[in-house]
């Protein structure tokens, strides 16, 4: 890899990992709940989740999702199910008056699997896979990889400092009711693309 399409992988790793998305959305509406330190096994499961994701993509993974056209459809059933369901579980997450938030903040492991379902990290995995691996060798995929393991915590801890931040203001419950309703609008607004895409 040159260093030329290497900088044009850290600058593609950042922007896609800082832009809004499901995992950021859900990020702050989890740093707003539950605060910082209860989201970082959250943080850590999309890192590491994402990571594995684009390795086992750029080894062949996507050749498969190629040859049986139907599993592109049976992921994308599966990724509007799971964003509505988590839509639902942020728009509830809201606590009554002078209780703690209802609900766990996103595990590890959770996240890590959420990022098989999760339509932006699917696109991000198979640009970043196919763009910046021309040779398609293995240590061409283990560096887009690392980079993106390396890029991707910091992006997802700002998200959560946001939410948490916001929190100050969210003292009131109706606040925060509309507060996890509006990201649990924003989380299914962000299934548009996914939901044009063929």
């Amino acid at each position: 890899m040159t260093y030329d399409i290497l900088l044009a992988l850290i600058a593609f790793a950042f922007v896609s990992s800082i832009t809004p998305g499901p995992n950021n959305l859900m990020l702050m509406a989890s740093g707003a709940n539950f605060g910082f330190r209860r989201t970082i096994p959250h943080m850590l499961g999309i890192g590491l989740g994402f990571t594995v994701m684009v390795l086992l993509v750029g080894t062949g993974l996507a050749q498969m999702f190629d040859r049986y056209q139907i599993s592109h459809t049976v992921l994308k059933a599966a990724s509007v199910l799971y964003l509505l369901y988590l839509a639902w579980k942020i728009a509830h997450a809201a606590p009554a008056s002078g209780a703690k938030a209802k609900g766990d903040p996103m595990t590890f492991l959770q996240a890590a699997a959420f990022q098989w379902v999760n339509p932006k990290a699917w696109t991000m995995a198979l640009t970043a896979t196919t763009v910046y691996t021309p040779d398609h060798t293995l240590q061409a995929i283990v560096i887009v990889a690392v980079v993106f393991g390396a890029v991707n915590l910091p992006s997802v801890s700002t998200w959560t400092v946001l939410g948490q931040q916001m929190a100050r203001i969210l003292t009131n419950p109706r606040r925060l009711v509309m507060f996890n309703w509006t990201m649990a609008a924003l989380l299914v607004a962000s299934l548009y693309p996914v939901l044009l895409s063929n």
